[in-house]
């Protein structure tokens, strides 16, 4: 067999050859070498089986070698990795394409391939082939994905580093797999090709519109994209849509990456699966990664969000869009790469520490999800293979007016199957414990923010997105199935019935709703100025006629601290104080109502200033000002509180967890009801909730409540650790055998200014609120540090109205026949519950007991809090 040698030397790539050079190495090769057609097509970027060109093939005379290398000066074959066994290729194209004849069947063969120096020299690589390996997806996947079927969509599209064993010796590499069913050709360019973008084209595997490649010697930290050419014949670069990491932005390339995280969480993720979160506390505290404390990378974040969180005491964090997004001012919610963590704080697997540090210190991690609608981006998913891949093609359905961004299309598989799959994604690979799913109501409604004749209907004539709701419950379906334990959060701003009806019985199969209408009416409210919100009582009652038409979650997020409207201290009327106290007025009356709480980052402390993802928080004022540290203990107190008392999220989404005491005092602007619970031994507990939202005390204020005996006050949100007046029961109330409200005891209070007061009876198992001086409690129990606040005043005399007569005639209250009284009948005969109980009232002449705590804060400063005998919650 004759030899094979390069008839044609180049010192680079682009050097001038003679037509009759050229001519001549065809006629020499032309039994080897593709005919003028498919090396057109190859060449073009249109061929969509660049492997059944390059690569090896079987002839009569032994094995055809063929090599798309642009650039090479030279290229041979080495049989099983054989420098000795060497069979030089010829150029059988300018190109840089080569061909030739290797003896046998060439079998593990490796690439020689001789590079020019640029300085009259050359250098030699020895590679493996890309053209000589199988698909890394099979039929069942591609049968899947077809199908819209897929569920571990990411484990075969995308960038995966492979490691292979060959009779030469281990290969390692990255296989590439995309979907782009109406490209004419697809080719991967990146760090690994010079960006040269046309040497390295795909196959198409099928009908399916996936095409792929393995690139033996790509591995992590390789960037990448697709090059993609569209039915237009225009190439368009795109970063892929299922990129596990990708550039810092500005820059928008993807990058290749793999998971080596070790979870330390299986305690969480065990436990986790056996609870059902409706029937679990959650509060949520919501933030923004970028602007909590700027400058922070993921493990950094942890390890001080652990900490404040040990301090305040939330059950969850929810944080804005972490995914992947060009523009930091959209706050994540314009997405261009939804399999990967934003790269602007560390890796993928830096976040993978950020959850797994989280659940070791016990506390849940939502992520704000956007499926609605993604950004116009080209070199993002828009137009992905040059039409209309994504989105629906036409705009009426496929854009979004309000925010310029394109619309998914919901009614396609591949496209429902990427958005399925995302979801279990975050879920599954990040070991995220909820999806906040933003917008919902612009996915449901085909006229959401469309006026007439710029929308289509549905087959039926109707508004409702049909697709989009088959997409909803498909996603929720299947979360719940995979993932036992998690919870999926609605942000849906209409009456849409069935948001968080199970999918089996035709709702949408969301865990739980934001509950926009409480939200935007009790800020509405407690925003006005006392003397006129008598006028808008309804405003404040509204929200329990329908509190159990949904699973909730109460929300006051970053929507409602943006944009000119203010911050929650802002929003409050009259001086600092005032505004302080009507943040605390308003948080623990949150706390108590039904539904889920969630408060956006700065909430926390009365945060003066608006919002903005360019700046941190003024976290300054936990330590400066006792009026803004004493919302930080308050919210911790709450949290702690809320935890410890199952009226509170026991029975959180049925009827029977609350019972209106008093609705109807508008003239005194104070509200009344008990939350109803049980407990883990299985026994019935009750907290009543007493709020004034008047900007005077309330003396000798009768309330009703379901039996007699001593009640703690265990919190009181005017208690002067929390920044207040001090006024208050000092700890303790007694409730006598007197009707009133309906109920068959009443207790006389003194209600605080813009004050809200939580009662629990003795010996239901409350919390130990604080201990005496000379008894500290454990340094293991006390959590970290709040703001120092001085000692309680004497308060002063205030001639106050007369408290409103009660009309026991419009109450209607329901007692769970499960609820007994748990103190004898006659109050006088109660026991002492001893000296270390705070329920004990101070001897005469005292304020209360201060139990004192000292730590840190999360700019690092350090600070005491102190809580009142029977004023504040238990740690």
């Amino acid at each position: 067999m004759r030899p094979h040698a390069a008839s044609i030397r180049h010192s680079q790539y682009g050097s001038a050859v003679t037509s009759e050079e050229t001519r001549a190495t065809r006629s020499e090769t032309d039994a080897y070498a593709p005919d003028p057609a498919t090396t057109d097509r190859l060449l073009g970027g249109a061929h969509h089986d660049p492997h059944s060109v390059l690569g090896a093939h079987p002839h009569v005379d032994g094995t055809v070698v063929r090599v798309l290398r642009p650039h090479a000066v030279s290229v041979a074959v080495l049989p099983n990795g054989d420098r000795a066994q060497a069979c030089e290729l010829t150029r059988v194209h300018d190109a840089g394409l080569f061909s030739g004849l290797v003896p046998g069947s060439g079998g593990d063969y490796r690439l020689l391939v001789t590079y020019g120096d640029g300085a009259g020299g050359t250098t030699e690589q020895t590679v493996d082939d890309p053209y000589r390996w199988l698909p890394t997806l099979g039929d069942m996947d591609l049968h899947l994905i077809g199908e819209g079927r897929h569920e571990r969509l990411w484990d075969v599209l995308g960038a995966h580093v492979r490691d292979y064993e060959t009779p030469s010796g281990p290969v390692a590499g990255t296989s590439f797999a995309v979907w782009a069913p109406n490209a004419r050709g697809v080719r991967v360019t990146g760090d690994f090709d010079g960006w040269a973008g046309w040497a390295l084209p795909m196959r198409s595997l099928g009908s399916s519109g996936v095409w792929e490649l393995f690139l033996p010697g790509v591995g992590v930290g390789d960037r990448y994209k697709f090059r993609i050419l569209g039915p237009d014949g225009r190439w368009r670069d795109k970063a892929d849509p299922m990129a596990f990491a990708t550039e810092i932005p500005p820059q928008t390339a993807s990058v290749v990456t793999r998971d080596v995280h070790e979870w330390g969480d299986d305690a969480w993720m065990t436990a986790r699966a056996q609870v059902r979160p409706h029937e679990e506390p959650m509060s949520i505290y919501e933030m923004h990664l970028g602007s909590w404390v700027p400058g922070l990378d993921y493990r950094e974040i942890a390890e001080r969000l652990v900490a404040y969180l040990d301090t305040t005491g939330f059950t969850h964090v929810e944080l804005l869009p972490v995914a992947e997004h060009p523009f930091g001012g959209s706050w994540g919610y314009q997405v261009t790469s939804y399999f990967a963590p934003t790269s602007r704080f560390g890796t993928p697997d830096d976040f993978r520490y950020f959850v797994d540090r989280l659940h070791q210190a016990g506390y849940g991690v939502i992520v704000d999800w956007v499926p609605a609608h993604f950004p116009r981006d080209e070199w993002a998913l828009a137009r992905f293979d040059g039409t209309a891949c994504y989105e629906h093609a036409d705009p009426r359905r496929g854009e979004q007016p309000d925010w310029g961004t394109l619309v998914f299309d919901f009614g396609r598989n591949e496209v429902r199957n990427f958005l399925v799959a995302n979801a279990l994604y975050w879920l599954e690979s990040f070991h995220i414990d909820g999806l906040r799913v933003d917008a919902v109501a612009s996915m449901l409604y085909l006229d959401y923010s469309r006026a007439d004749g710029q929308w289509l209907p549905n087959v039926h004539g109707g508004r409702e997105n049909l697709d989009a709701v088959a997409f909803l419950q498909e996603m929720n379906a299947t979360v719940y199935r995979e993932h036992p334990g998690v919870v999926t959060i609605a942000e849906e701003s209409t009456a849409w019935p069935g948001v968080t009806r199970p999918t089996y019985m035709g709702g949408l199969g969301f865990g739980l709703k934001w509950n926009m209408g409480w939200m935007h009416d009790t800020l509405d409210y407690t925003g006005r100025d006392p003397i006129h919100r008598s006028y808008h009582h309804n405003q404040m009652t509204f929200s329990l006629m329908y509190a159990f038409s949904e699973n909730y979650v109460l929300p006051i997020s970053h929507d409602e601290v943006v944009h000119g409207k203010g911050s929650l201290w802002t929003r409050m009327p009259g001086d600092d104080w005032n505004k302080a106290a009507g943040v605390r007025a308003l948080l623990a009356y949150m706390w108590a109502h039904p539904g889920k709480q969630l408060l956006f980052m700065g909430g926390e402390f009365g945060q003066p200033r608006e919002w903005s993802e360019q700046r941190s928080l003024d976290w300054h004022l936990q330590s400066d000002d006792p009026l803004h540290g004493g919302i930080t203990t308050l919210v911790a107190d709450l949290n702690r509180t809320y935890r410890a008392q199952s009226a509170l999220w026991s029975r959180d989404t049925t009827p029977d967890g609350f019972a209106w005491i008093d609705a109807n005092d508008a003239q005194g602007n104070v509200f009344s009801f008990l939350r109803h619970g049980v407990d883990a031994e299985g026994r019935a507990t009750v907290l009543a909730c007493v709020a004034n939202f008047s900007g005077a005390p309330r003396e000798d204020y009768r309330v009703g409540l379901p039996f007699a005996g001593n009640w703690t006050e265990v919190v009181n949100t005017d208690a002067s650790a929390y920044g207040g007046s001090g006024v208050g029961n000092l700890g303790r109330v007694r409730a006598e055998q007197v009707m009133w409200h309906g109920q068959p005891a009443s207790a006389v209070l003194r209600l605080p200014p813009s004050g809200v007061l939580w009662l629990v009876p003795e010996d239901t198992g409350g919390p130990v609120l604080s201990v005496p001086a000379q008894e500290a409690a454990p340094a293991a129990t006390v959590p970290p540090p709040l703001p120092a606040a001085a000692l309680p005043d004497e308060p002063e005399d205030t001639d106050v109205e007369a408290p409103a007569t009660p009309d026991d005639d419009l109450q209607v209250v329901v007692t769970p026949a499960d609820l007994v009284d748990p103190g004898p009948d006659d109050a006088e005969d109660a026991p002492d519950p001893g000296p270390v109980s705070t329920s004990v009232a101070p001897a005469p002449g005292t304020v209360g007991v201060r139990a004192v705590r000292t730590g840190s804060f999360v700019d690092g400063s350090s600070g005491t809090g102190a809580s009142d005998t029977g004023t504040t919650a238990g740690d």
